[in-house]
C-alpha cells in the first residue's frame, strides 16, 4: 500500500526552524509543510502591504526557505505553505530569488491566491458575527477580509509539477490534506478520505504541540528535550491511516496523550469540524502506542463540505495602554495593591475614562482573579495596569502615570515599563463559496 511521509515544520508565525530543517535532513519525507497563519497575522499583513505593495508575507519566509531550500532542493521534498499570507504574490518572487541565488534549476513555485475578499464583503456589507450588525453599521476600520480556502487549488498546483506551493489564508489542515488528495488520488467528493486526511492535518498544524510543546507539566507530564524539541512526522497510506512520529534522537515525545491533547485543540464540535474541504468527524478516532515516538490514529469520517465559507474580517479597534512596576520584599502584595489603586484614583482625578480596564498583581491574580488567588504572600510582584482606549495618546496616559509610581507610589517600585499597542480586532462572518474562486499562477526557475 503507498505510503507518504508528510513533515510538520512549523506551528506558528514565528515558530523555530531548526526542527524543520531536522524533517528535511533526516526525516526521510515527501513533503515540508509550514502552517504560519494565525487569524490576526493575516489582519497585520495586510497593513504591511498597504504601506509597502511588496511586503505582507511571513516575515521569517526568507530565513525559513535559506535554512530548508538547499535539503529540499536536493532531495525533491515539495514545500506546502501559508507564508504568503496578504501577498502570496511577492512571497513567491522572494522564494525564487532565494532559489536562483542557491543555483536551483527546473523549480516550479505555485502562488494560490483568491482569498482575499474585501471588496466583496464591503460592498456586500456582510454581517459580522460578534458584533451582531451590518460592516456599514459597526463603526470600525475595516483592515482585512480573507476566506479559508480549502485543499483543492493546492492539489492542481501539485498536479501541474509544483515543487513549492505558497498561499495566503487556507484552512490549516488543508495544507497537508492537499498532497494526500494528490497522492492518493482521493477526489473532492470522497468525503472519508477527506475527513481522515482533515484529522491527520489536524494533529500536525500546530508543529510541536504533539510531540509535547505545550503540554508538559513537570512531575505529571514530563517530556524530555524540549530545547531541541522534534517537529511531527505523519506516515500516512491511501486508506487514510497514519502513524505519527518525529525524527529519533530529537527532543519531545510522541504519545497517545499529546495526540488526544492536541486532537482537541481548538475543537468546538468533534463530529461535525466544518471546513472549506469536508466536515470532518472526529468522533470516533483511536489512538495506539506503536513503539516509541510512533502513534498510529485510526477511524474518522467526512460528510458533505458547506456552501458556505468562513471570511476572518480584521479592524482597528483602538489602542492599548500599559504600565507595570514591580515590589519585592516583605510587604509586597500590599505595596502592589497599592500601587493599583493610586492609580486608579489618579485616573478618576483626572477624568480619565478608558472603554476597558485591568488592574492586576502578576503572579497573584492577574490571571484567574481574586477568587482563585494563592492565600500566601509572595516575595515579589508585578503591578500591572493595561486599558483600551479610542486613541494612541490616550493609551500612552496608562504607562506614563504608572511610570509616575517611581517617586509618586510605594517604597521599593523599580522596573517600570511601559507601552501602547494598536489592537487588531477580528471577527467572522460567512459567505457563498462561490464568492470566493481561488487562482493559481505559476513562476518558473
Amino acid at each position: 500500500m503507498k505510503t507518504i511521509r508528510i513533515g510538520g515544520g512549523a506551528g506558528y508565525a514565528g515558530d523555530r526552524i531548526e526542527p524543520a530543517v531536522e524533517l528535511a535532513q533526516k526525516g526521510d519525507i515527501q513533503y515540508l509543510v509550514f502552517e504560519c497563519l494565525a487569524e490576526r497575522t493575516i489582519a497585520i499583513g495586510q497593513k504591511q502591504k498597504a504601506a509597502d505593495p511588496t511586503k505582507g508575507f511571513n516575515e521569517l519566509l526568507a530565513d525559513r526557505m535559506h535554512a530548508v531550500l538547499p535539503t529540499c532542493i536536493e532531495k525533491g521534498i515539495k514545500i506546502i505553505t501559508n507564508m504568503g499570507s496578504a501577498n502570496p504574490l511577492y512571497a513567491g518572487k522572494l522564494v525564487a530569488e532565494i532559489a536562483r541565488s542557491l543555483g536551483a534549476k527546473q523549480l516550479k513555485i505555485a502562488i494560490v491566491s483568491g482569498d482575499d475578499v474585501l471588496d466583496m464583503a464591503m460592498n456586500s456589507d456582510v454581517k459580522l458575527d460578534e458584533i451582531g450588525k451590518p460592516i456599514s453599521q459597526c463603526n470600525k476600520q475595516i483592515i482585512s477580509a480573507n476566506a479559508y480556502m480549502g485543499a483543492e487549488a493546492m492539489v492542481q498546483a501539485l498536479n501541474n509539477g509544483a515543487d513549492i506551493v505558497i498561499a495566503g489564508r487556507v484552512s490549516d489542515p488543508s495544507l497537508f490534506l492537499a498532497p494526500m488528495m494528490y497522492e492518493f488520488g482521493w477526489q473532492p467528493d470522497n468525503w472519508e478520505m477527506l475527513g481522515k486526511g482533515t484529522i491527520i492535518g489536524h494533529l500536525l498544524e500546530c508543529g510541536g504541540q504533539i510531540t509535547g510543546g505545550y503540554y508538559a507539566d513537570p512531575g505529571f507530564k514530563d517530556v524530555p528535550g524540549l530545547a531541541r524539541l522534534g517537529f511531527p512526522i505523519a506516515e500516512v497510506d491511501e486508506q487514510g491511516n497514519a502513524t505519527i512520529t518525529k525524527v529519533a534522537g530529537s527532543g519531545g515525545n510522541v504519545t497517545v496523550d499529546t495526540c488526544k491533547e492536541q486532537m482537541l485543540y481548538e475543537i468546538h464540535q468533534p463530529d461535525r469540524y466544518l471546513t472549506p474541504d469536508v466536515v470532518a468527524d472526529f468522533s470516533h478516532v483511536t489512538f495506539t502506542q506503536a513503539g516509541p515516538d510512533r502513534v498510529e490514529v485510526r477511524g474518522g469520517n467526512g460528510f458533505e463540505r458547506t456552501n458556505t465559507l468562513k471570511v476572518s474580517v480584521g479592524y482597528q479597534d483602538g489602542f492599548i495602554g500599559e504600565g507595570e512596576i514591580s515590589y519585592a520584599g516583605p510587604g509586597a502584595v500590599a505595596r502592589g495593591k497599592l500601587a493599583l489603586e493610586i492609580v486608579k484614583e489618579r485616573f478618576a482625578l483626572c477624568g480619565f475614562e478608558p472603554e476597558e480596564t485591568r488592574y492586576d498583581l502578576i503572579g497573584v491574580n492577574s490571571l484567574h482573579g481574586d477568587t482563585l488567588s494563592q492565600s500566601s504572600q509572595p516575595y515579589e510582584v508585578r503591578a500591572r495596569v493595561a486599558a483600551r482606549c479610542t486613541t494612541k495618546a490616550q493609551a500612552a496616559k496608562v504607562g506614563n502615570e504608572v511610570e509616575t509610581l517611581y517617586t509618586n507610589g510605594p517604597a521599593g517600585g523599580g522596573g517600570a515599563t511601559k507601552s501602547v499597542k494598536e489592537i487588531l480586532a477580528m471577527d467572522s462572518t460567512l459567505i457563498s463559496r462561490d464568492l470566493a474562486t481561488a487562482t493559481v499562477d505559476y513562476l518558473e526557475i
